[in-house]
């Protein structure tokens, strides 16, 4: 029996990728699918990655693996780099590239610093494993620092987490990381106590969690002082380096900062030019 005839392209296999690549099970089409990762990651769970719950393998799945039985499914590790249009092709990072008849564009989103690109190096974003690795890192090496520093102020400032965007990623990270804080991390340095570190959670907003209702944004703040976070709202970061961040007129000494605050989406439309 030969192949069908029509092939479908598919970049990203994230969520949506993946559930279009499942609902087009029996159709009349053969299925590429393109991702420049070799894992499908449940990317809500990446903050417990962050704060040490989650291991990486917890999160990550092969994605040769969940489709192993799709024998209609080609699957590629590549970076697309563009789209050629007239030429129904998709470009990729080392030269090459792969024909389609219709394509599909499920590459996600990246970080947003509203204009401030700069700030990044001092205040990492959680998209990816890399990312989630990469904070756990900071979180950990500002304790152990804190356990050898002598100078009190300096002491404090690795003993301050601050957390800038008050969405579900910023609200979850802070109550796991005081929690990591205050509760996992406690007895296991001698000259520091653990739960004198501040969780500071920065939203630009009147309330954290906007795109809930009102009440369960209000719930969602008193939890967190429950818990011990600082919430600061109405006052959006402007600066922000490696010693700490600037919002409205307090600048805030702070060694680690996690940056929550906003998302954009992938160059997808710019490949397409649109």
């Amino acid at each position: 029996m030969s192949e069908p005839e029509h092939h479908v392209v598919v970049v990203g296999a994230g969520f949506g990728g993946l559930e279009l690549t499942r609902a087009l099970a029996g159709a009349a089409v053969r299925i590429t699918m393109i991702d420049k990762r070799n894992h499908h990651l449940f990317q809500p769970l990446l903050y417990q990655v962050a704060t040490t719950s989650l291991a990486t393998s917890e999160v990550a799945w092969p994605i040769r693996h969940l489709l192993r039985r799709r024998k209609d499914v080609t699957t590629l590790l590549g970076t697309v780099t563009g789209i050629d249009r007239a030429g129904k092709r998709v470009v990729l990072e080392d030269g090459g590239s792969v024909p389609f008849d219709t394509l599909v564009l499920a590459t996600g989103a990246r970080h947003a610093y509203f204009g401030h690109d700069e700030w990044e190096p001092f205040a990492p974003g959680l998209k990816t494993i890399e990312d989630a690795t990469a904070i756990r890192r900071r979180i950990l090496l500002a304790f152990e620092q804190a356990e050898r520093e002598t100078d009190p102020a300096r002491r404090q400032a690795l003993l301050t987490l601050v957390i800038v965007g008050g969405g579900p990623t910023g609200v979850e990270l802070a109550g796991t990381i005081v929690e990591l804080a205050h509760d996992t991390l406690r007895g296991e340095f001698r000259n520091i106590d653990t739960r004198q570190a501040r969780v500071v959670l920065i939203e630009a907003g009147d309330r954290i969690l906007a795109n809930f209702a009102p009440q369960l944004s209000d719930y969602a703040r008193k939890a967190l002082e429950r818990l011990g976070v600082t919430v600061e709202l109405g006052r959006p970061v402007t600066q922000l380096d490696a010693e700490g961040v600037v919002f409205g007129d307090k600048r805030l000494p702070a060694r680690t900062i996690i940056w929550a605050a906003g998302v954009a989406a992938s160059p997808a439309a710019e490949w397409l030019g649109t």
